[in-house]
């Protein structure tokens, strides 16, 4: 399975400049194997793997809490900068998804991705045509039409 799964990355990487936005979604439950997925394809391209919720929480860990909301797309965009490669793998993102941070997590990686693609790993699921982060009542439940998203979809 997880050879199936790198393939159709790479191939949703050789497809992605053609793309308005070069955004790659990896989605899948918790321990359907992202981590493992992300690694391996890095292996492979010699792209960079960044952890956000431990690069961001470093970066912020002087700042206020509204410093913090303020800065955070130019933080995790300077992040992805930083590296001269053309694709960026991207794990551990549900720092972006708390509400205090008062962002939108889609959104914010659609942007990011105009310039290079972005390799993402989402915590969740595709249903009924949707993308799905967390779960209905919970303070992070996202949903967005995953239409014109590039989705390899994992199963646990």
């Amino acid at each position: 399975m997880l050879l199936s799964v790198i393939e159709a990355l790479q191939q949703a990487i050789t497809y992605a400049p053609e793309q308005y936005h070069r955004l790659i979604l990896l989605v899948g439950p918790t321990g359907a194997g992202k981590t493992r997925a992300l690694q391996e394809l890095q292996k492979q391209i010699d792209a960079p793997l960044i952890s956000v919720n431990l690069e961001l929480s470093r970066q912020m860990l002087e700042m206020t809490e509204q410093q913090q909301v303020l800065r955070l797309p130019r933080l995790l965009g300077d992040l992805i900068r930083t590296s001269a490669a053309d694709v960026v793998l991207l794990d551990n993102i549900e720092m972006l998804f708390l509400p205090r941070f008062k962002q939108d997590p889609l959104r914010l990686l659609q942007k990011l991705s105009r310039n290079r693609t972005l390799v993402v790993a989402w915590n969740g699921e595709v249903r009924q045509g949707k993308l799905i982060y967390a779960v209905p009542d919970h303070p992070e439940y996202r949903t967005y039409p995953a239409r014109d998203l590039q989705i390899v979809q994992l199963t646990s």
